[in-house]
């Protein structure tokens, strides 16, 4: 879930992505480009062009002849983001402990801080604000890895997240007390340079985190 840029072209980038990721276009829709120039304001050649940037990431299909579709979601796509997610985001977990300095330990208090205040409110009932919680998420995962010294590598596990983060936001996900523990004991882990323990804690989450949202699908196939 990466911050947006500001040119426009990457802005109307960000846009529809967002709603792919959020469910706002629904997985399998027909992406007519004239709908689409009047919901986005952009030039058909801009739309094109980022339809095919989006294809050429999995979220979305170009079918010969036949135009773009948002792509499908199944349980076999979901598992296999997940242990996507988990070789990418431990190799990276692992390294960037090993390097982290003391503004990488700084950053990662503050996003976890961010996090848990908003993950308590949710936990309290209020689950107004999904999408803050997603991004504030995404930071505190983002700061754990940030000094693992790949561009590459977190440029990857953006893009994974984000597929991840697409089957949470159609289901409408959240495991509560335990999820909150789970980030509790990463960043104990992260500070106190225990790499096994993180590692093995954020295999643990993201593992609970698939088994929940598999069975949420199970529970709303009729709607998928």
């Amino acid at each position: 879930m990466p911050s947006p840029t500001n040119t426009v072209g990457s802005s109307t980038y960000e846009r529809v992505k967002r709603d792919v990721i959020f469910g706002a276009l629904a997985p399998g829709s027909k992406l007519k480009l004239d709908g689409l120039r009047e919901r986005y304001n952009a030039s058909v050649s801009t739309l094109r062009e980022i339809l095919n940037r989006l294809a050429s990431e999995g979220f979305v299909v170009a079918a010969e002849q036949r135009g773009f579709f948002v792509k499908p979601v199944s349980k076999d796509d979901l598992v296999e983001i997940a242990n996507l997610r988990i070789l990418l985001e431990c190799s990276a977990l692992e390294t960037s402990i090993m390097s982290g300095d003391p503004d990488w330990e700084g950053n990662l208090v503050a996003a976890h801080h961010k996090l848990h205040l908003i993950e308590q409110k949710m936990l309290d009932g209020d689950q107004s604000q999904k999408e803050l919680w997603k991004r504030y998420d995404w930071e505190f995962h983002q700061a754990m890895i940030s000094a693992c010294n790949s561009q590459n590598l977190l440029a990857l596990h953006g893009t994974i997240f984000d597929k991840y983060l697409r089957y949470q936001m159609l289901v409408l996900t959240y495991r509560g007390a335990p999820a909150i523990e789970d980030h509790r004991r990463m960043l104990d882990a992260a500070l106190a340079r225990d790499v096994d323990t993180a590692v093995s804690v954020l295999e643990h989450h993201i593992r609970k985190g698939l088994e929940h949202t598999l069975k949420a699908m199970g529970d709303t196939e009729d709607l998928i």
